[in-house]
């Protein structure tokens, strides 16, 4: 197949095109380099510099035609959508918008959305199912959810020449080698380890007890894979791609301390004031998914973070790891 992925060089983008690029497809990827790098491309795919938010960019790509788009590109930070909130909605949904409309217009039949987890807000309903009703608290939230409806009620359209079959992925804490170091919470994982391979002390917001299901990266390509290559079932659905486990703030501190060999007691650990958007209760519902496409997560947390460690490169305080920059939690930016 031929098969468009945008935000392709960012973290879980540059691991979905290298699959699919070892699985035969023909891939070409539109990225504006705003929090990712060309360098990070795989071999055997395409690189088109582009923004999602200007149409005549992505126009030249999408006019070649394609069987399949697979669309990662936004702002994730939830931070940073506080901070300018127009950007965001720019990005996440106004460049949605902008590439289900190319997709209509040169009648791709396939697209697959990177959503979110932050999609249901704060919910009593854990673990929680695609059934629950959405109430996003934070504006990124509510930037993911617009777009996620705006490429469903698309699909939905009876007057549409060329039938749009879409699916979209409510992703949660994806971590995995490669992934960015200055995302506050989806990246929360990657801060800390950063933090303790330079000696740095670890920040905590709020009381550490808000819970994360982290789920690794290659069950999450995994997800990708197995709902394109399942449109019959998949097509016009909304799925879960989680661990179905959750995990404390502070237990993976904990974790990350254990796996450095640094005993209980003996690192810096600061807390501060929680941060607007904070989800107190994350665990996905993955029945869906497994009942839909056979899709398992099979990475354990202690395992997904070895092999995140060993990436990454230091193994002890103060180590280098490989030119990784243990950014501030409150630095903004990042890739998809």
């Amino acid at each position: 197949m031929k098969i468009i992925v945008t935000g392709g060089a960012g973290f879980i983008g540059t691991h979905l095109t290298r699959r699919l690029v070892g699985h035969g497809h023909d891939v070409i990827i539109i990225d504006n380099e705003s929090n990712s790098s060309r360098a990070s491309v795989p071999a055997g795919a395409r690189f088109v510099f582009g923004d999602v938010t200007k149409p005549e960019e992505l126009e030249p790509v999408f006019s070649q035609g394609a069987d399949a788009v697979c669309h990662l590109a936004g702002q994730v930070s939830i931070i940073r959508a506080f901070d300018n909130p127009i950007g965001d909605l720019r990005t996440n949904t106004e460049g949605t918008i902008n590439v289900v409309r190319v997709c209509l217009a040169h009648r791709v039949p396939r697209l697959i959305y990177a959503s979110s987890m932050t999609a249901y807000g704060d919910t009593d309903v854990v673990p929680t199912p695609e059934s629950e009703p959405c109430r996003p608290d934070s504006y990124y939230g509510i930037t993911k959810f617009a777009a996620e409806r705006y490429v469903h009620a698309t699909a939905e359209r009876p007057d549409l020449e060329c039938p749009l079959a879409v699916t979209s992925l409510r992703m949660f804490s994806v971590f995995g080698p490669g992934q960015a170091w200055d995302n506050p919470y989806q990246g929360v994982l990657g801060i800390f380890l950063g933090r303790i391979q330079r000696g740095e002390p670890i920040t905590i917001f709020g009381d550490g007890e808000q819970t994360r299901d982290f789920v690794f990266i290659d069950d999450v390509i995994d997800g990708w894979l197995g709902a394109l290559e399942n449109t019959d079932s998949t097509a016009g659905r909304i799925i879960n791609l989680g661990s179905g486990r959750p995990h404390s703030i502070n237990e993976l501190a904990a974790k990350v301390l254990a796996a450095h060999g640094i005993p209980e007691g003996e690192y810096d650990v600061r807390y501060a004031p929680t941060r607007p958007g904070e989800q107190r209760r994350v665990q996905a519902d993955i029945s869906l998914a497994r009942e839909l496409f056979g899709w398992q997560p099979k990475t354990s947390f202690e395992e997904g973070l070895l092999e995140t460690m060993q990436w990454a490169g230091g193994t002890g305080p103060g180590e280098d790891a490989n030119g990784l920059t243990a950014q501030a939690e409150t630095t903004i930016g990042e890739r998809t």
